[in-house]
C-alpha cells in the first residue's frame, strides 16, 4: 500500500526522523493560510500524488508569500499531473502540501528496502541525491553503498559509521546522520514497510540532516497489524478495478493488453500471462482468485475483468486443488449471464471435479470455448481476439 509524502513524513516523525514543518491542504485558501502559519520567508507547495517526478512535471513550486502559495495551489488542485511514473493518463491532484523552505547545502539519497538476494532488509545510500536512483544504479552502481540489516540485531554501529562516511558526513553532522539512519531502519521494520525512501535527504547550511522528501510503501499482507496505517489509504490514487477487487480478497493488477486473465495462484497467473505473450497476445491484467475462492468471488472477478474497456477477450485458466473446477464453472456461467458477455471466452480447467466442471460449461448456454492445455487455451483466445479485430 502506498501513501502520500506528507503521510510518510508523519510516520517518520513518529520515529524521530527529522522532517521540515509542513501542512497538508485541500484548497488554495488553505495553502495561503498554511504559508502564513509556517512563518518562513520561503515555502514549497507540493502536489500530493502517488508518483515520483513531480518537480519536472510542475508539481513543486517555491513561494515567497501567501498570495504566491494560493496561486501555486490553485494551479495544481484539480489538475492532471503527468510524470514518468503516472503514465500518459496522469493523476488528478486532490491535495497539496505546503512545507517550510530549507537552506540546502547538499542532497543525498537514503532508503531501506527488502533485498530478495539476502532475504533481509538492506540499507542503501548515495552521496548523489535528488536524482533518479535507477539511473545511478545502472550507470554508476559503485556510487550506492548497500548494508544488509540483520533481522534480529538491526544496523550495527560500524555499518552506521560506514554509511555516514560514504555519504560524506563528518563531525556533528555525521552523528545526526547516523541517528537518522538508525531511526529510518527501525521505522521500516516496525511498520512492516516494503520500502522507505528519502530522496533527497539533505544537509542544511546549519549542518542539520533532514528528510526533504519521503516515500513509504507498506506490505499489504501486514496491514492487519497497523490499523492506523489503513486510514492513510487514498482510494483516489488507485485503479478503481483494483479497489473493487480488494473488497473481495482478489489480487488484481491492471495491465496494458486486451486479454483478460482469471487464474488461481500467482505462479500460474504469471505463467498464463507469459504464454499469452508467447502466442502473440497481450494480457490486460493479473488476476489471482486464490486457492479457495467461492462462487461469489469468481463472479465478481469476472465482472472486474469485463469492466476494463480494453478487455477484448477472457482466458480462464484454473487448476483445481483446494478450489473445485465445478465451482469455477458455476461462477463463470453466472457472471457471463449477469454481465451479458460480448467478448470471446476460453476456459481451461484441470484438477478436482474437472469432469463436472467441463460438463457444466458444455451444457450451459454461454458462448465459450474450452481447452485441455494452457498452450491450446492461449492459442485459442489470441486467435479469437485477433479475428474480432481487437
Amino acid at each position: 500500500m502506498k501513501i502520500h509524502e506528507f503521510q510518510a513524513k508523519q510516520v517518520l516523525a513518529r520515529f524521530g526522523v527529522p522532517v521540515p514543518d509542513g501542512i497538508a491542504c485541500d484548497t488554495a485558501d488553505e495553502a495561503a493560510a498554511a504559508f502564513t502559519q509556517l512563518g518562513a520567508p520561503l515555502s514549497v507547495v507540493k502536489a500530493q500524488i502517488h508518483a515520483g517526478g513531480r518537480g519536472k512535471a510542475g508539481g513543486v513550486k517555491l513561494v515567497r508569500s501567501a498570495d504566491e502559495a494560493r496561486d501555486a495551489a490553485a494551479g495544481m488542485l484539480g489538475k492532471t499531473l503527468v510524470t514518468h511514473q503516472t503514465g500518459p493518463e496522469g493523476r488528478v491532484v486532490q491535495k497539496i502540501y505546503v512545507e517550510r523552505g530549507s537552506e540546502i547545502d547538499r542532497e543525498l539519497y537514503l532508503a531501506v528496502a527488502v533485498d530478495r538476494a539476502t532475504s533481509a532488509p538492506v540499507l542503501m545510500g548515495s552521496a548523489e541525491g535528488g536524482m533518479e536512483i535507477e539511473e545511478l544504479a545502472e550507470e554508476r552502481p559503485e556510487a550506492i553503498l548497500r548494508e544488509r540489516i540483520h533481522p534480529m540485531k538491526g544496523l550495527l554501529p560500524f555499518q552506521l559509521r560506514r554509511m555516514a562516511k560514504h555519504l560524506g558526513l563528518s563531525g556533528d553532522t555525521a552523528k545526526k546522520g547516523m541517528a537518522l539512519i538508525q531511526k529510518l531502519a527501525v521505522a521500516f521494520t516496525e511498520m512492516d514497510c516494503s520500502i522507505a525512501e528519502i530522496n533527497p535527504l539533505i544537509v542544511t547550511k546549519q549542518g542539520d540532516v533532514l528528510a526533504l522528501d519521503a516515500k513509504i510503501n507498506f506490505d499489504s499482507n501486514a496491514l492487519f497489524r497497523h490499523k492506523d496505517v489503513i486510514e492513510y489509504r487514498d482510494l483516489n490514487e488507485e485503479d478503481p478495478k483494483e479497489v473493487e477487487a480488494s473488497k473481495f480478497d482478489l489480487n488484481y493488477i491492471a495491465l496494458d493488453g486486451n486479454i483478460g486473465c482469471m487464474v488461481n495462484g500467482a505462479g500460474l497467473a504469471m505463467a498464463t500471462m507469459d504464454v499469452i505473450q508467447l502466442k502473440g497476445g497481450s494480457p490486460a491484467n493479473f488476476l489471482d482468485v486464490g486457492g479457495g475462492a467461492n462462487k461469489e468471488q469468481v463472479t465478481n472477478a469476472f465482472k472486474i475483468l469485463l469492466s476494463d474497456p480494453n478487455c477484448r477477450g477472457v482466458l480462464v485458466n484454473i487448476f483445481g486443488g483446494i478450489m473445485k473446477c465445478d465451482t469455477i464453472a458455476e461462477g463463470v456461467i453466472a457472471a457471463a449471464k449477469e454481465v451479458d458477455l460480448q467478448v470471446p471466452l476460453v476456459v481451461r480447467l484441470e484438477g478436482t471435479n474437472v469432469q463436472r466442471g467441463r460438463q457444466l460449461l458444455e451444457e450451459s448456454d454461454v458462448k465459450l470455448e474450452t481447452a485441455a492445455s494452457l498452450d491450446e487455451a492461449a492459442e485459442k483466445i489470441v486467435a479469437l481476439v485477433k479475428a474480432a479485430g481487437a
